[in-house]
């Protein structure tokens, strides 16, 4: 029995260790984003790390909405602040021309929370259960899309809106519902998407022509 209860305690304990990120080993592991030597699940450590390292202004400014969504994200991310390697965060802009939509997609690494520096916008999110929870947000408040559920924000308004978005995770990753099934190289067979959606062939080439990238 003593040697049961041991070894059931040894087991739970190597399932603690394997549930959640591991702890820093170093102050700071500067992301060398040049390196392809080595593949590790995240980014080797620069030799020689500076404070520009941790330092971006990418989110200073709107960006452009001049484009059929009417809305871009501006991520700071580890591809763009390698500061940020091993340390769990990172941040977004979102900039939405009137009526803009950041269309339904998913972070699966990372829940966000969003801040709105000015305008309105519409948000929400769908459960596994496929229940919406939804609600307007104005400027100063905020609101959070659990991680891996596909959530959106649109503007419905008549003037420009924006949002600060923070994440969990230094590269949550973004899977857009529409772009990864009618853009995905090589693509999703059209038997697969008409049974899904219940449309026809010609729907489904439509949506796959309207969504391909631009060369």
């Amino acid at each position: 029995m003593a040697a049961f209860m041991a070894a059931f305690f040894v087991v739970c304990a190597m399932v603690g260790t394997v549930v959640s990120d591991p702890d820093l080993l170093q102050d700071i592991c500067v992301a060398d984003l040049a390196s392809a030597a080595v593949k590790v699940n995240g980014f080797v450590c620069k030799a020689n790390a500076t404070a520009a390292d941790f330092f971006s202004d990418i989110l200073a400014k709107p960006a452009a909405t001049n484009n059929s969504l009417g809305a871009v994200v501006t991520g700071a991310n580890v591809q763009r602040i390698p500061g940020l390697n091993t340390l769990g965060v990172s941040m977004s802009r979102i900039d939405y021309a009137p009526g803009g939509l950041n269309p339904p997609h998913t972070h699966p690494r990372a829940t966000e929370i969003v801040f709105v520096l000015y305008g309105e916008i519409d948000v929400g999110f769908i459960t596994t259960a496929n229940v919406l929870y939804s609600k307007t947000i104005k400027q100063g408040e905020i609101f959070t899309f659990p991680k891996g559920l596909v959530h959106f924000q649109k503007n419905n308004g008549n003037v420009p809106a924006a949002v600060i978005a923070a994440f969990n995770s230094q590269l949550p990753g973004t899977q857009s519902i529409a772009a990864t099934l009618f853009a995905a190289t090589p693509p999703v067979p059209n038997n697969v998407l008409t049974k899904a959606f219940m449309v026809g062939n010609k729907e489904v080439e439509k949506i796959k022509s309207r969504l391909a990238p631009k060369k």
